[in-house]
């Protein structure tokens, strides 16, 4: 691939920090031209290895041949006529399909928004006009979109919160429990009988949210427990439980998604990312008889359920369920898990990887100073993140600290990718931590 001067990485990213706000970050300034499955092709070339599927985006891999044809395939009929004005047999069908598919109680309807920040705030809003109520409890380290209610869901203040404003009234955060870090689910759940004597009346709450796998917060998986609990207040104080599985949905975690880990059947679902292969759909399914609540026209969107992302979506249920996916996200969490451990016990890296955890190709570890968990180590996984990436290897960051590689790899990626994917990791661990050490 011939790159001139004026189209190289570096004469772009110029261009980009000229013409685009500070605002928006990013990580890697290097310019994808081609990408397929598990594998990114930058403007100059070089070949990355795809650990995270465009934030958990592409478990079906970049271009899927059978995403492809069903949006190409849609394109020569039209390619947009809003639902609200000329519904469209597509629509309907994904609709069924994730009625079909989705773990809610009773009958289920589906309505379709563009992005899972959308999803989040019309679930709010279905829940709203359900109870007639007004508030809503969350979790620290939780992350529900940028919009001012997902910001306001959000259990994070830096960078999602700092600077823009007062947050929308009467959203509530309970501490999300971690046992790494000593926050057992028994203090959270007294920490919410504590919020209803002392904070806010039960009968004011409308909905709780929460993710079956922190996603932003640190890859931390919600206990059996904790959501059997949170089911049993609910329906103790006739509140709406909503799941946000935008993250953890469409067969990432070795489920179709991640609640059904626990049994717990929620009343709203939450969903977005893989939902459409790459292209932009959420949905929200739910209990027919609280998504019939609002009136007719409370509820829409210009582009939402669009008509060749919901042929995407069609396609990619079509892969999960053909392929195998569910069953081959254990398979792939296996190969992450297997070589972390062993990174982890290596003499090289004694103290370095204080927690390793997941769900079915969810998984994560958390790198630390001296194996000591109160002692994150933000600097080393910052490091890590820009070495792999010299090396050809794309990695993502997260957690409340700062100090958590994630795991998101296309669960169409072969053996040979991943475990090539993880040998780079290695590599470049090992070396951030010798010349620190130097």
């Amino acid at each position: 691939m011939g790159v001139t001067a004026a189209d190289s990485n570096a004469a772009l990213q110029a261009r980009r920090e000229a013409a685009v706000p500070r605002g928006l970050g990013i990580q890697l300034p290097v310019f994808a031209a081609k990408a397929e499955n598990a594998e990114i092709t930058d403007i100059e070339g070089k070949r990355y290895i795809d650990f995270g599927s465009g934030i958990a985006v592409l478990n079906t891999g970049h271009l899927h041949p059978k995403v492809k044809a069903a949006v190409q395939a849609q394109l020569e009929n039209f390619s947009h006529t809003c639902i609200q004005v000329m519904p469209y047999e597509g629509y309907i069908r994904l609709a069924e399909r994730l009625n079909a598919a989705v773990p809610t109680r009773g009958p289920r309807k589906t309505v379709f928004f563009t992005t899972g920040a959308e999803a989040i705030e019309n679930a709010v809003k279905i829940a709203r006009h359900h109870t007639g109520r007004n508030g809503v409890i969350a979790f620290s380290g939780a992350f529900h979109g940028r919009t001012l209610l997902g910001m306001a869901l959000t259990g994070k203040v830096v960078p999602y919160k700092a600077g823009f404003g007062t947050m929308p009234g009467e959203i509530f955060h309970l501490p999300f429990p971690v046992a790494y870090h000593g926050k057992e689910v028994e203090q959270t759940l007294e920490a919410l009988e504590v919020m209803f004597r002392a904070d806010v009346d039960p009968k004011r709450i409308a909905a709780m949210i929460i993710e079956p796998v922190q996603g932003e917060g640190g890859f931390y998986i919600a206990q059996a427990e904790l959501l059997t609990g949170i089911r049993r207040i609910c329906d103790e104080h006739g509140i709406v439980m909503i799941v946000d599985e935008v993250q953890t949905g469409f067969a990432r975690t070795g489920k179709m998604f991640a609640i059904e880990h626990s049994g717990v059947q929620p009343d709203l679902v939450t969903m977005a990312k893989s939902l459409a292969g790459g292209f932009p759909l959420s949905a929200v399914t739910g209990k027919a008889e609280i998504m019939d609540s609002p009136q007719a026209g409370g509820l829409g969107g210009t582009y939402g359920g669009n008509p060749l992302a919901c042929a995407a979506g069609n396609a990619v249920l079509d892969i999960i369920e053909e392929e195998g996916l569910c069953a081959r996200a254990d398979q792939i969490g296996e190969i992450i898990v297997s070589s972390l451990r062993e990174m982890q016990n290596s003499n090289s890296l004694k103290g370095v990887i204080g927690d390793i955890r997941g769900l079915g190709a969810m998984v994560a570890m958390e790198l630390v100073a001296e194996g000591n968990a109160d002692k994150p180590d933000p600097d080393l996984t910052k490091a890590l993140v820009a070495r792999a990436a010299q090396k050809g290897l794309v990695l993502l960051s997260c957690g409340v600290r700062g100090n958590v590689i994630r795991f998101l790899v296309p669960l169409t990626a072969s053996d040979a990718l991943v475990k090539e994917g993880m040998g780079i990791l290695g590599e470049a661990l090992r070396e951030c931590v010798a010349e620190r050490a130097a």
